[in-house]
């Protein structure tokens, strides 16, 4: 039986962006078929979590609603180099437990985080959704892999765009950020884009 999971941002015993997180969860039960969802909400609540601080929530569930759960104390990582890998096959529309081919293509690698190209496409890191700056706009890829609560957040409240981005035009952008549950839309934490080690162009990608 197919394992999936949420991550849930958790400060100072409040929760964060439940309600996307909650219909994500019903919307994987609905697509494979299956009755009613786990009710996020009272899974946190009988935790009877009483700690000050960041945390992330781990909630791995089945669909016959067995769940597990994990409070884990969260910093946001800092990320040394990326590196662009293609994989025109790889599916992640939902949130599956299980990460063996996201951990292969990070093996694979030359750098400490993944930038997964599909078709041509840029779309998301190992773990997170990205943004790209081009003048004072920020952009997110419409070839996500998996459509986040940060993500959709960001959209609903209309701080980001989004935008075709591509091997041909990712150099047209300055900067890019790494979004997900438990890292927020901020622009403080952003990386120069000649972070990513083989960008088009550049020896290390006719390298690869």
């Amino acid at each position: 039986m197919s394992q999936f999971i949420e991550s849930i941002k958790v400060e100072d015993q409040k929760t964060f962006l439940l309600e996307l997180h909650q219909k994500r969860v019903n919307q994987t039960f609905s697509h494979f078929g299956k009755e009613g969802s786990i009710d996020l909400a009272k899974i946190y609540k009988n935790l009877e979590h009483d700690e000050d601080g960041l945390f992330k929530l781990r909630i791995s569930y089945d669909l016959d609603k067995k769940v597990r759960t994990q409070m884990i104390p969260y910093a946001i990582p800092e990320i040394q180099d990326f590196q662009l890998v293609e994989n025109n096959s790889f599916d992640y529309s939902f949130k599956f437990e299980d990460r063996k081919e996201l951990d292969k293509m990070k093996m694979k690698s030359k750098a400490e985080e993944i930038i997964i190209v599909k078709n041509n496409h840029i779309t998301d890191t190992s773990f997170s959704n990205l943004l790209f700056l081009k003048g004072k706009d920020w952009f997110t890829p419409n070839s996500f892999l998996l459509n986040g609560v940060q993500r959709q957040h960001l959209l609903k409240h209309k701080k980001i765009k989004e935008a075709e981005i591509t091997l041909q035009n990712i150099k047209q952008f300055s900067h890019f950020q790494l979004i997900n549950a438990l890292n927020d839309f901020d622009d403080m934490f952003i990386y120069p884009i000649d972070r990513i080690m083989n960008l088009p162009g550049s020896e290390e990608y006719l390298d690869l």
